[in-house]
């Protein structure tokens, strides 16, 4: 499992949204939604239930009746969400929703670092990011972070841990600082560090000797698609490595625009909403000769699967790696008394050929657990038999 401290808990929510395609991410710290920017979003998860019809009005009458006799109309609304069998419905604040709107921009407040957690629960930092306090600090890729705030950290969630990285129990702003407890090696010392406010670079390129470009997507947050098209149609290379492990999900229309990077139009999914059917489709004029490899992983879900799953389908791509987490269930949100929001599950989308991806996931055309990126090279490199 693997995360960043860009916002504890996946929030989903959109500006005047109507619909909300929200990619849920239990894996990362620091990724994950999926949701259209404007119309809505899209919120996958594995065995997820349609909520029942009227459900909604059940939720808001909660909290309208918890606010009406001075109680918390988000516990009251969580508790009717809880006894619907929504297994994936939730409840959040009006707090957690702006934050949530500004992780989608590409901002977030931090200390800049990614961790990861291991086998035997110990969490390791698996990237520092650049211009950040954590790398003013001097803390490397794989230092272990031993504790935050002088909460020990072993066998915590990756979502706990980022959770107090941000000081989302207090809703700490940038300045305020937060101490933690390091160990490289023989050496153990504690680092006071004052969170800031850093942009996310969720998209990475590098090329590779061979003539190989490494596209990173770590999560589709605004902007991120047009940086993917930006990549395809400035690399030189003859061949293109799309890198999708542990991305937990994003912006679909992002998704979709990234899409739109290696296709000529077409069908990227379809998804329902309480029965009523409707498509995302892929703009034209996308790279459709070079070959592609799609890297993918247990921690691939919602908006990234949405993704390989088009590619896959339409056979644009060869998917190299492990079978995905499988996170496909739509949900709608609604504002409640106090400004809070539920989203409630009402449907789920399915890749061009009709497959399900929810609790199902998407299994590569190439299994491969260790050394998939050399896999990937290999490949294209047509100095392997991909079969």
């Amino acid at each position: 499992m693997s995360g960043r401290d860009l916002f504890c808990q996946p929030r989903r929510f959109g500006r005047g949204a109507a619909l909300t395609l929200v990619f849920t991410s239990v894996l990362a710290a620091g990724a994950a939604t999926g949701s259209f920017d404007t119309t809505g979003r899209k919120s996958t998860s594995s065995s997820a239930r349609s909520a029942p019809a009227g459900h909604q009005e059940d939720v808001a009458d909660a909290a309208a009746e918890a606010m009406a006799d001075g109680k918390s109309p988000v516990e009251a609304a969580e508790r009717a969400v809880s006894r619907s069998g929504d297994r994936w419905g939730a409840v959040y604040s009006q707090g957690e929703y702006e934050e949530f709107e500004e992780a989608l921009d590409g901002q977030y407040t931090g200390v800049g670092l990614w961790a990861r957690r291991e086998r035997d629960g110990r969490i390791e930092v698996s990237r520092v990011q650049s211009g950040s306090p954590a790398q003013a600090a001097g803390i490397r890729k794989g230092d272990r972070l031993r504790s935050v705030d002088g909460r020990r950290v072993d066998g915590r969630p990756v979502t706990e841990v980022v959770s107090l990285l941000r000081g989302d129990a207090t809703d700490a702003t940038a300045g305020t600082t937060v101490t933690l407890g390091l160990e490289r090696g023989t050496r153990a010392w504690s680092e006071t560090l004052r969170r800031a406010r850093l942009s996310t670079d969720s998209v990475t390129v590098r090329e590779l000797p061979g003539g190989v470009t490494v596209i990173k997507v770590a999560a589709f947050t605004k902007g991120s698609g047009d940086r993917v098209r930006t990549a395809v149609a400035d690399s030189p290379a003859a061949g293109i490595v799309l890198d999708l492990r542990g991305n937990s999900g994003g912006l679909v229309t992002e998704a979709v625009t990234g899409a739109s990077a290696f296709l000529d139009g077409g069908l990227v999914a379809t998804y329902d909403v309480n029965g009523d059917e409707r498509a995302l489709h892929a703009d034209p004029g996308g790279d459709t000769t070079r070959p592609l490899v799609a890297l993918v992983d247990g921690g691939t879900m919602s908006a990234a699967e949405l993704l390989t799953g088009a590619l896959q389908d339409r056979g644009r791509a060869l998917v190299v790696g492990s079978k995905t987490f499988g996170k496909g269930s739509v949900q709608m949100p609604s504002r409640l008394p106090g400004g809070s929001v539920a989203e409630l599950t009402v449907g789920h989308y399915r890749t061009p050929s009709g497959r399900g991806v929810d609790g199902r996931g998407l299994t590569p055309d190439l299994e491969v657990e260790d050394g998939a990126l050399e896999r990937a090279e290999t490949v294209l490199s047509g100095l392997g038999d991909p079969s």
